[in-house]
């Protein structure tokens, strides 16, 4: 029961996360997905015999109000992508404690992979 519980769960966040992406491509915002992975002790097995549950949670990070062409806009953008990781990771952690990686480590690849389309914003702004 808790399994098939988990991977509704998973189901929601990813629909949600796949809906949130899709908007952030249309306007200056970057969707930071912190991943976790949970080992959860084994009372039984999923279909495909695994006992890792993974766990990601988005949250954006805006560039609204953000001069992309200053360095200080830049900065900023980055600061709120580094805050968005840290809030995702945080969340993760609380609802599942023994998750891992830690939350800082989460943080520092959510927000790396976010950086990604942030500095191709930033680019962009900074070409016209």
């Amino acid at each position: 029961m808790k399994t098939i519980f988990v991977k509704a769960a998973i189901g929601a966040v990813a629909s949600v996360l796949v809906g949130r992406i899709a908007i952030a491509q249309n306007v200056e915002e970057v969707a930071v997905q912190a991943k976790r992975g949970l080992t959860t002790k084994v009372v039984g097995r999923t279909s495909s015999g695994l006992p890792l549950v993974d766990i990601s949670l988005s949250h954006d990070a805006s560039a609204a109000g953000l001069d992309l062409t200053s360095n200080a806009g830049a900065a900023e953008l980055e600061r709120r992508v580094n805050d968005a990781a840290r809030a995702a990771c945080k969340e993760i952690g609380r609802q599942y404690p023994d998750a891992t990686p830690s939350n800082a480590e989460c943080a520092k690849a959510a927000a790396g992979e976010a950086m990604v389309k942030a500095r191709k914003l930033v680019a962009a702004a900074q070409s016209k």
